[in-house]
């Protein structure tokens, strides 16, 4: 799958927007948003595992007092907190600016307003309900790969132990 994209493929992914717009991470954060932050991370760290695409997600800062941008790297993933008075979008858009035109960029958000200004800077706007399908299907993929080929491991191990017997009965018989 890697070795088969033409180009490098960006996806820039709105952190809060997809974790209140995804059920079962709305559910988990109303509990505990640190855990729904850490889940979204490693459900997209699995997607670019298995989809060789360059992820971002950016979590707004935008309230949080005294806060400087902060960047870190998670399993592949880079995950960017904003700094105070800075919202994810306004991020997401000024990457956009730099990189948009020139590569292909996706970025995933359900803010229309926001949909249209990353259409306006040349990136390619996925829903977060878009995404979370494009996660699935892969996913589903990547186990049908992967029962085919425990199956076929499991008729060479089964061809295996066959030859083994017969050569085991003929060393017996002697």
């Amino acid at each position: 799958m890697k070795g088969n994209r033409k180009s490098k493929e960006y996806l820039f992914v709105d952190g809060y927007n997809i974790i209140n717009s995804w059920e079962n991470l709305k559910e988990i954060s109303k509990v505990d948003l640190e855990q729904a932050r850490t889940t979204l991370v490693e459900i997209l760290a699995e997607y670019k595992h298995y989809s060789g695409i360059e992820i971002f997600v950016v979590f707004d800062a935008y309230m949080v007092k005294g806060n400087n941008r902060s960047e870190e790297e998670y399993k592949g993933i880079r995950v960017i907190y904003t700094k105070e008075n800075e919202l994810a979008d306004h991020y997401i858009e000024k990457a956009l600016d730099e990189m948009g035109r020139e590569m292909r960029v996706r970025v995933a958000t359900s803010d229309w307003v926001e949909q249209q200004i990353i259409l306006s800077r040349g990136g390619i706007r996925i829903s977060a309900r878009e995404l979370q399908a494009e996660i699935e299907d892969e996913m589903r993929m990547v186990n049908r790969k992967r029962k085919r080929l425990n199956t076929r491991n499991d008729i060479s191990i089964g061809r295996l132990e066959d030859q083994v017997l017969h050569k085991l009965k003929d060393w017996k018989g002697k």
